[in-house]
């Protein structure tokens, strides 16, 4: 019996990662190592396709992680995969079943087209049917095999017979959705051709090779010379070079960058984890972050098509962002009313352009997005610029999708992070929302010049200070370790010490894979007190009592309240604050800064916390969270 396919695509997933290299150089051992540097995009399954240049194509594919090709492929030989040609895929699992058959690379019903895709077919159920309606049985649940048996269809029997450029254009002009999509053909053994839509894939350029990947990690070991792909465009490369065209076969330019980090900055350095290097590279990260953004006692963005008058006019400011990025968004919202003095919205970037939002030419949306390519952030600055608003994206990524649609761009320069729970690339997102809170005080007056750079100068403090908290992971470590293996936590925290809260609580749920929520203290009375109950862990964030006297006299007295009802406290509280000590089971001090940089220094020991409450939970792969992916590229 044929088994349902189910057409339900309106789902939120992150996203697999694909490589391809055409060269010289055997590709098994490339395809292996770019797979494995790209294994935080998704590890459901991992698999490869090699052509042998005899007109065979030979794959080698297995569920799990990419350990499990590997152990195959050392089992079986390496023999029958021999050839300077490849793709590879590993993968997020959208449509089917983690299995074998349904891992990435898919081979067409004649054999000799093989495909790797990463996204969503959206229109796949009727091209499905069309295919079995010619005889061809589908061997995976996938939306992606139909794609290889479509171009074999074309290739061999369309209006494009025999060849092979042109049957992928015609296929490509049929797909509906967003994709990445690698083809090869047995008979063309010198050359993959690929597409891109709203989906991530970029250039290698090396020295009689050519490369393909998802992002660069997928060829840094070889070159450092890469080119963005643009929207619906196709791309061909040999060994040789590459040509761009779109989807009709009309000639496009790519835009070259050289990548500014090297290998070393995607391996693991000597830690245990890719998390824990990355934690330890955040002083690093705001420093280079920061570096630049202040020239002649003025804030400059990377990239401004929005003259000051523009940015002048702004009279309301919406943050759109996903996951950590929207926690990094609620601290922009404090800033810039604070420094701006003007309304700001802050908003999960999935619902943004459902409800209709009110926007003109006088609004701001501030789009904060690690990869540039979050799907649902992207489609948020799409309605906005229908709406004649303007937009500026935070980004840390060179070239994707989202700068690229934006007004006005502030890369962050936090390098790759592998780890899947976001660390160093949140508390650079911090650092980066508060230059643009400056940049819109400075344009419209509401800071002098001299308050700017004297807030500017202590940022540039906050490596330092964010070393110092570093330098307290044993002691972190220490209190995680004496809880152990727990089943739940509660994060409180008051101004900006609540989306601290929330993010410490995220972390939580990434990591350790238990129940943890993040609350404003005063809104502990109204019913989320009664989750408290004996030798309950809750995280207390607690401003500095060099701020407004009423915010930390009532988290004093919330931490009493939950105390006296059983709970054990974690607190995070200023160094020399001694209204805490007495209430706190642990304490975890943090240097003085001021309130809104605050979150700089205290987001750190809750990351911490949660990677070694993970280890206590039994989850020692901390990089790789079950059900997780680097990457959301797809609605």
């Amino acid at each position: 019996m044929k088994q349902p396919v189910s057409t339900k695509i309106s789902i939120i997933v992150p996203m697999c990662g694909i490589v391809g290299y055409v060269g010289r150089k055997q590709a098994l051992n490339i395809a292996l190592a770019a797979l494995e540097r790209m294994e935080y995009r998704g590890y459901d399954s991992a698999g490869i396709a090699v052509l042998d240049g005899r007109g065979a194509i030979n794959i080698e594919k297995k569920a799990g992680k990419l350990d499990n090709l590997r152990n195959a492929i050392d089992h079986i030989g390496t023999d029958h995969l021999t050839g300077t040609t490849e793709i590879g895929h590993t993968r997020w699992a959208t449509h089917g079943q983690p299995n074998d058959v349904n891992a990435h690379p898919h081979l067409s019903y004649d054999g000799k087209v093989a495909i790797v895709h990463n996204g969503i077919i959206e229109n796949f159920a009727a091209l499905r049917e069309e295919v079995e309606n010619t005889g061809i049985e589908l061997k995976s649940e996938t939306d992606s095999e139909v794609a290889a048996h479509l171009v074999a269809l074309e290739y061999n029997q369309g209006q494009n017979k025999g060849d092979f450029d042109a049957s992928v254009l015609a296929v490509l002009r049929r797909l509906e959705g967003a994709f990445s999509l690698l083809f090869t053909h047995a008979d063309y053994p010198d050359r993959i051709i690929a597409a891109r839509r709203s989906s991530p894939l970029i250039i290698g350029i090396g020295q009689d090779e050519m490369f393909l990947g998802s992002d660069v990690a997928a060829f840094i070991e070889y070159t450092n010379k890469a080119v963005e792909i643009g929207q619906d465009t196709a791309v061909t490369i040999t060994k040789d070079g590459y040509t761009l065209t779109d989807f009709f076969g009309n000639q496009q330019e790519g835009k070259p960058f050289t990548i500014d980090w090297d290998l070393a900055a995607a391996e693991k350095g000597g830690y245990d984890s890719f998390m824990e290097k990355e934690i330890n590279e955040q002083p690093s990260a705001i420093r280079d972050t920061l570096a630049g953004h202040l020239q002649d006692g003025r804030i400059v963005l990377d990239e401004q098509r929005l003259s000051e008058d523009e940015l002048r006019e702004v009279q309301k400011v919406f943050v759109v962002a996903c996951g950590s990025a929207y926690h990094s968004g609620l601290l922009a919202k404090y800033a810039i009313e604070h420094w701006v003095r003007i309304p700001v919205e802050i908003e999960v970037a999935s619902e943004f352009r459902y409800r209709d939002p009110v926007l003109d030419s006088r609004t701001l949306v501030v789009a904060v997005s690690q990869s540039g390519e979050t799907a649902d952030t992207l489609e948020a600055v799409r309605h906005a610029k229908m709406q004649n608003a303007r937009v500026l994206a935070v980004c840390n990524t060179n070239g994707a999708q989202i700068p690229r649609e934006a007004d006005a761009v502030l890369y962050t320069h936090a390098g790759p992070e592998i780890g899947v729970a976001s660390t160093k690339a949140f508390l650079a997102q911090i650092a980066a929302n508060y230059i643009v809170g400056l940049a819109l005080a400075q344009a419209r007056g509401t800071k002098y010049p001299d308050e700017v750079t004297a807030i500017y100068q202590e940022l540039e403090q906050i490596p330092e200070k964010i070393q110092q908290v570093l330098d307290q992971e044993e002691h972190i470590t220490n209190i995680a370790r004496e809880m152990g293996a727990i089943r739940t936590m509660l994060f409180l925290g008051r101004h900006v010490g609540f989306p601290v809260s929330l993010e410490g609580a995220l972390k939580l749920k990434e990591l350790a894979y238990i129940h943890a929520e993040g609350f404003p203290a005063g809104e502990l009375k109204h019913g989320p007190i009664a989750l408290i109950e004996d030798d309950l862990p809750v995280t207390v964030v607690v401003p500095s009592p060099r701020g407004r006297d009423v915010l930390h006299s009532k988290i004093v007295s919330n931490i009493q309240e939950i105390r006296a009802r059983g709970a054990k406290t974690i607190v995070i509280a200023e160094e020399g604050d001694d209204a805490v000590k007495p209430f706190a089971n642990y304490l975890i001090e943090i240097p003085q800064t001021s309130t809104l940089l605050q979150p700089l220094l205290s987001t750190v020991p809750l990351q911490f916390l949660a990677a070694q409450i993970a280890r206590e939970c039994g989850n020692e792969d901390i990089d790789k969270p079950r059900n997780l992916a680097k990457s959301v590229t797809v609605e």
